[in-house]
């Protein structure tokens, strides 16, 4: 019978050699690495970045990558080529762990951020390389749509002026008219085929009906079984959005009155929003820690609550992804499942071979692990369950996965 509690000393026991196997580029996907005696996957969800031309999402971008992996120019059009980076998940949880477990290292897990260029009205007929745009984004699994909600003279608008709403308005009417296309073109041939299922001929037929009236997909009442019909189509307007609102550093703690106007808005279409400042997240990338405790501290800002930080989990959240930890002396480490997913699938994201041959898992809850200060003391105390394949793994549970292979 084979454990694991930290991973690392696992696989190098294996003298694995690594060599990337085909990386799927589908949405929601799990990309498989290769090893020798298995695989190893790593979540492969991908959260795009857009807006209008010039409200800071390039900025945003080079503060969450903590360098300047894409041009931030005041132009329209500076980021042609999508900008993909990957950003480690804040997690003080993961540092407690490194501390009780007294780890040689401690690993986040991480979210990519895609970079798109900015949308302007036509987009759907190819203005402003709509097309291509447009493009990024159906590759995407949710969508940060940053809106302008500052004033500054020196930093034009494409429209001439701010107004996050119209802004808003623009880029989903945009996102609505590339599906209605796409629909429009599958429901002419569902439509002359008997084999069609009415399932999905009922969705195209609701969805035609609420982009004719600018209806985004996720808005548009469907059953279960009508939006399941549906899904290959990939519809733009059918992912998910979190508003990031980008505000001045003077207002980063308490927004403004278009910070207001955005709130609103999501509230009535069950969207998040959050706060950042763009300019004050690219300045904190090169402060020391206690810098930037002092930067916040001026702007009414605690540590931990930049926009950001707040960014990051509620993009977490929307994709409905949680988090389960590994703990020994060689590496604390964070790692990335979907909501509702069982021990062994859980087990398996660290390596195929501990779903395949997956007997049980050693558990207990963070709380429960910091309560009683070490792992053996949790167990002392009858805090460390074995659970069995049916066991659905909660959000942040420490495991101990046994197998056998």
């Amino acid at each position: 019978m084979l454990s694991v509690l930290s991973v690392s000393s696992s696989l190098s026991a294996r003298s694995a050699v690594r060599s990337v196997s085909s990386l799927s580029q589908r949405p929601a996907s799990t990309r498989a690495f290769r090893w020798r005696g298995g695989s190893i996957r790593m979540m492969a969800l991908k959260t795009g970045i857009v807006g209008m031309p010039n409200v800071g999402k390039s900025t945003l971008f080079n503060a969450l990558m903590e360098e300047s992996q894409a041009q931030a120019a005041n132009f329209p059009f500076c980021t042609i080529e999508p900008n993909v980076g990957v950003v480690a998940v804040p997690d003080p949880k993961l540092q407690k762990l490194g501390e009780i477990s007294s780890s040689k290292k401690v690993v986040p897990t991480s979210l990519s951020f895609v970079d798109i260029a900015g949308l302007v009205a036509g987009a759907s007929k190819g203005e402003g390389l709509g097309n291509q745009f447009l493009a990024n984004i159906r590759e995407c699994d949710a969508i940060v749509h940053v809106v302008r909600c500052f004033d500054d003279e020196n930093i034009v608008h494409v429209d001439g002026s701010v107004d996050p709403l119209r802004d808003i308005d623009v880029i989903s009417l945009e996102l609505v008219l590339a599906d209605l296309g796409q629909v429009e073109r599958r429901l002419q041939k569902a439509s002359k085929d008997k084999k069609t299922d009415p399932n999905e001929l009922s969705a195209l037929q609701k969805l035609n009906e609420g982009f004719d009236n600018g209806i985004s997909a996720r808005q548009i009442e469907m059953s279960t079984e009508e939006r399941a019909s549906v899904r290959g189509l990939l519809l733009l307007s059918e992912k998910r959005v979190i508003y990031a609102a980008n505000v001045l550093d003077s207002e980063l703690a308490d927004g403004n009155d278009m910070v207001n106007k955005v709130a609103e808005h999501a509230s009535k279409e069950g969207a998040s929003y959050v706060v950042v400042s763009a300019q004050v997240e690219s300045e904190l990338v090169d402060l020391e820690a206690d810098e930037r405790a002092e930067f916040l501290e001026s702007l009414g800002v605690e540590a931990g609550e930049t926009g950001l930080e707040k960014l990051i989990r509620e993009v977490y959240s929307l994709l409905q992804l949680r988090t389960y930890y590994t703990s020994g002396e060689t590496e604390s480490k964070a790692w990335t499942i979907t909501e509702g997913m069982l021990a062994p699938q859980a087990a398996g994201v660290i390596h195929t071979d501990f779903e395949k041959g997956f007997i049980r898992a050693e558990t207990v809850s963070y709380d429960d692990l910091v309560s009683s200060g070490s792992y053996q003391a949790a167990k002392e105390n009858g805090l460390v369950r074995s659970e069995g394949k049916e066991y659905v793994v909660q959000d942040a549970d420490v495991m101990l996965f046994r197998f056998n292979v």
